[in-house]
């Protein structure tokens, strides 16, 4: 829509050449915004639009479709995509009963509930994840917090059953709030773990638990129960004298062995299944050479007898008394929130490379309800873990039936030959974490990082040290802080920026950023890149003061034409703009026409526009040709009345 803008200025009336006119947002009630505003917070991938004219019976399939993706790729699964899952399930099985039992440990659990932990969660997912490649079962991370936090409560040595219930209160709490998360749409808390965080919490986090290892590696008996750096240094030199030597041997060659075949299978791809193998090979043998050799009577602890046989449900054991609920929800909290980032990151990295779709707010469902379920199943608590998710896509898994198959081996395993085990030696699955957490430490990433954001680097920085020195949970919590600091200072205290023009052209660009931009004699141009709200109008205010002040200063009484008459403000990049932020440009506005100054405002958005012209209805505080729609216009619509001045 074009028009004439006409201004009066000192009795006299100028007409300017036709620009174009501001329009106003279409009328829309409060009820209607406050839907799509619902829609874009909790619905962003609007799942509804799949129901949209589709029959009554169509939408029930569809509903238990999206309730229950088994549904969607069961009735066309076929037989040659069970043989890739088939390949694909028992490779992933025979990584997850040795890490299984390695977790636990970690975890301070039985090593059964490991073996569990691998049973009865894939089953759930394979009904209700939405990934075909995620394998589900427990992570070092979460094993780790999980134990460092409960034995601040229980000791699982002197009161073992205790320390078992509350490891099933805390996954229980722990699915609930993930499941929570998925059914209230909350899935974008989870966002706050921002990447610069997450690769310094698992660097931290890997260091922490191989330091944890030196106690099985070296034969400690008398171990520290902190998790910091300097505590378990400490204690390991402080005990030299219970290091045991045949231990340390079998450790290290059996690390070693581990980290060379890792080392094969990231530089041929196609031998993933060296990798793969090699953890359940190396308990196999070890095993057979304490067995042998009777190495358990000559300083080598092992796992001991481990009975046959499917527990009894466990939702007995679940411990809700006022003395451990505070420790169980905080447990389940933290371990809830680092195994959800985990498996949803790796859900969606998998995905990508297969060109397919993973629902965010349906994976906290899914590995929320599994938790759950685990937590009455002997389980503690479990995510989709992404060394275990690698081997499976590098595998060939085609369905989330390769979980099924990982879970029937682990029951025949748990079934029928679980007194193997029983010369299995701890140092072995030391060895066998050791070699799984080292991935964790990703140098490159961090090296990224540093080039592309300094201030990202201080976070992740801050995240692995604090973890590194304090501990999991406080480093976690330090990073996040850090990160929200930085959300809130860019909201707070945003990006200003004064504009001018390239000669030759009507383009208007960052003075700062292309250094042909010159400033326009009488205008100053600020554009502002962020919402205007109650919490930065202060800041501002007081930034615009200071360049009117530096600007003015710079003109000399005898250049009266380059004298400040306009600011123009680009609303452009302002998306919202709330009743304190009005109210500043209202003040604003009032205030610099005392001084002679007129404010102009370029280009408000929808929402912003609407909101100043409900203001001007009752403060009546834009004038005539106070809204333009680019700078251009409003620098050539204004020109003349800075000519007259003169």
């Amino acid at each position: 829509m074009e028009g004439e803008c006409t201004r009066r200025g000192e009795g006299q009336v100028e007409t300017s050449e036709a620009v174009h006119r501001v329009a106003e947002p279409p009328p829309q009630s409060t009820v209607d915004k406050m839907k799509v505003r619902m829609k874009e917070t909790f619905f962003p991938d609007d799942p509804f639009r799949r129901f949209k004219g589709q029959p009554l019976k169509r939408k029930w399939v569809l509903a238990a479709q999206y309730l229950f993706p088994v549904l969607d790729w069961a009735p066309s699964y076929s037989f040659s995509l069970f043989k890739s899952d088939l390949v694909a399930g028992l490779t992933i099985a025979s990584l997850a009963i040795p890490q299984g039992i390695s977790y636990a440990k970690l975890a301070s659990l039985p090593p059964v509930v490991g073996l569990y932990t691998s049973f009865v969660p894939p089953l759930v997912y394979s009904v209700l994840g939405s990934s075909r490649d995620l394998a589900v079962g427990p992570v070092s991370i979460a094993s780790l917090v999980m134990g460092s936090m409960l034995r601040q409560v229980a000791n699982p040595n002197t009161d073992p059953y205790l320390f078992l219930q509350l490891a099933f209160t805390a996954t229980f709490f722990a699915g609930l709030f993930q499941a929570s998360l998925g059914i209230l749409r909350l899935g974008f808390i989870i966002d706050f773990l921002s990447k610069a965080t997450l690769v310094g919490f698992m660097a931290g986090s890997a260091i922490i638990v191989s330091l944890q290892q030196l106690r099985n590696l070296l034969g400690i008996v008398h171990f520290t129960k902190k998790m910091g750096v300097v505590p378990v240094m400490s204690s390991v030199f402080h005990n030299t004298n219970e290091w045991s030597w045949q231990t340390a041997a079998m450790g290290i060659c059996f690390l070693a062995f581990l980290l060379l075949a890792r080392h094969v299978g990231m530089r041929r791809p196609k031998l993933y299944w060296i990798s793969v193998g090699a953890p359940l090979a190396s308990v196999i043998v070890s095993t057979l050479v304490v067995f042998l050799l009777k190495a358990q009577n000559h300083g080598i602890s092992t796992i001991g007898k481990l009975r046959c046989g499917l527990n009894r449900p466990s939702w007995d054991k679940l411990l809700f008394d006022g003395t451990h609920l505070s420790a169980t929800m905080k447990t389940g909290l933290v371990t809830g929130i680092i195994s959800l980032a985990e498996g949803i990151a790796s859900g969606r990295t998998f995905a990508s490379l297969r060109s397919y779709k993973v629902d965010g707010n349906k994976e906290m469902m899914a590995i929320g309800l599994m938790n759950i379920v685990g937590s009455c199943t002997s389980c503690y608590v479990s995510t989709g873990a992404f060394s275990r998710s690698a081997v499976n896509h590098n595998a060939g898994c085609k369905t989330a039936m390769s979980n099924v198959v990982m879970a029937t081996t682990v029951m025949v395993t748990l079934l029928l030959l679980m007194p193997l085990f029983a010369y299995t030696p701890n140092v072995v699955l030391a060895a066998i974490i050791i070699a799984a957490v080292v991935g964790l430490v990703d140098v490159p990433a961090a090296c990224n990082i540093w080039k592309l954001d300094k201030v990202d680097f201080l976070v992740c920085l801050s995240s692995f040290l604090g973890v590194v020195f304090v501990s999991v949970q406080q480093g976690l919590a330090t990073a996040i802080g850090l990160s929200t600091f930085r959300i809130l200072l860019q909201i707070t205290r945003p990006k200003m920026i004064a504009v001018g023009n390239i000669p030759g052209t009507s383009i208007y660009r960052d003075m700062h950023q292309y250094k042909e931009a010159k400033g326009v004699p009488g205008f100053l141009i600020l554009a502002i890149e962020a919402p205007i709200n109650f919490s930065n109008t202060t800041y501002l205010n007081e930034r615009i003061t200071r360049w009117i002040e530096n600007e003015t200063n710079e003109t000399t009484m005898e250049d009266k034409e380059a004298s400040l008459r306009f600011l123009i403000l680009d609303l452009s990049a302002v998306p919202t703009v709330d009743t304190s932020g009005i109210t500043f440009l209202n003040e604003l506005k009032k205030s610099t026409e005392k001084d002679g100054l007129e404010v102009i405002f370029v280009n408000p958005m929808g929402e912003v526009m609407e909101k100043l012209q409900r203001a001007n209805k009752i403060h009546e505080f834009l004038g005539v040709g106070s809204l333009y729609l680019t700078i251009g216009e409003a620098v050539i619509s204004l020109s003349p009345f800075i000519k007259e001045s003169a």
